[in-house]
């Protein structure tokens, strides 16, 4: 009986000594910030001129010793595999086409924009036999994603043209494939991301017919988003990613923007050189100005029935 109790008290103390090491396990685990631990954030992003302010906030960290914040970039090649991703919580956020992530939004996944990727630099690219709009008519245009601001710059086109988006065959292609489909005489002109637009007026199979300027002032196309999960669970880090990030974009200057582009995107220096004529990356916040005429052209367009409210979607510090 003696031995009996021995072995019940022995077994008590082995527990409590193990639930208290689990306590301050636990304990340590969520004081990450305060002990100086640094967040990793992964972010999405395709090699795309439109990212730049995304690169350049990495390059800023690497020389920022006692940043609380760590970027992961994870490069995909296309945008159903970069929202699958972000869908399934692979990533914290990403540099992705502001309506793909709106529409993301709308199917229910927690998300929020928290900047803008860049302003302007959205060409309408044609074959060098069109001259006008209506030479566009029955003709094929491509653009990345239905829900793109290259749908929307492509229907303003149309309409400032006294055409309509039914007098076009749109088609959807990776930004990639793009200038070889218009040297090949697949498609007659296109509209999406840069460099890709540069590419082929550099290569000389294509040229701009529009920028987007003349037709959209000040437009928007790729945002930078965050999961609704990472942004509640890392309130000081959002923040601090922000505020980097649009400090990041308020400091490319067109030698730093080169440097940095010919790092990450890998186009040719002739190419990258007019692409960043065409595109500003600063003042990045998302207004609820701005985003206003956003959601006016997409429910005119018919390019969604609805979308979310800017205090739905955009973040708010």
């Amino acid at each position: 009986m003696k031995k009996l109790y021995q072995n019940v008290l022995l077994i008590i103390v082995i527990t409590a000594v193990f639930l208290l090491g689990g306590c301050s396990s636990k304990s340590d685990e969520t004081a990450t910030e305060s002990t100086g631990e640094k967040t990793v954030i992964k972010i999405a992003y395709l090699p795309l001129t439109h990212a730049l302010p995304l690169f350049e906030e990495v390059e800023l960290l690497k020389n920022t010793p006692d940043s609380d914040i760590e970027i992961e970039l994870v490069k995909f090649g296309s945008w159903p595999e970069l929202l699958d991703a972000l869908k399934a919580g692979r990533v914290d956020g990403a540099s992705v086409l502001i309506e793909l992530a709106m529409k993301t939004k709308e199917q229910g996944i927690g998300l929020k924009a928290v900047a803008l990727g860049h302003r302007d630099g959205n060409a309408i690219i044609v074959a060098n036999d069109i001259n006008r709009a209506a030479d566009l008519k029955g003709k094929k245009f491509a653009i990345p994603n239905k829900q793109s601001s290259h749908n929307i710059l492509l229907n303003d086109m149309l309409v400032a043209n006294g055409l309509s988006i039914d007098d076009v065959e749109v088609i959807e292609l990776a930004p990639a494939e793009m200038p070889a489909a218009l040297a090949g005489g697949q498609i007659s002109g296109y509209c999406v991301a840069e460099p890709f637009g540069a590419k082929a007026v550099k290569l000389e199979v294509g040229k701009v017919l529009y920028q987007s300027g003349e037709l959209w002032e000040d437009s928007l196309c790729c945002g930078l988003v965050l999961t609704d999960d990472f942004i509640d669970n890392n309130k000081t880090a959002t923040d601090s990613f922000i505020d980097q990030y649009l400090a990041a974009g308020d400091q490319l200057t067109l030698e730093t923007a080169k440097e940095v582009a010919g790092e990450y995107l890998g186009q040719e220096e002739a190419v990258l050189d007019l692409s960043l004529e065409w595109i500003s990356f600063n003042d990045l916040t998302i207004t609820e100005y701005i985003y206003s005429k956003l959601t006016e052209k997409i429910i005119t367009y018919k390019i969604s029935d609805t979308t979310p409210t800017y205090e739905e979607f955009i973040y708010q510090p």
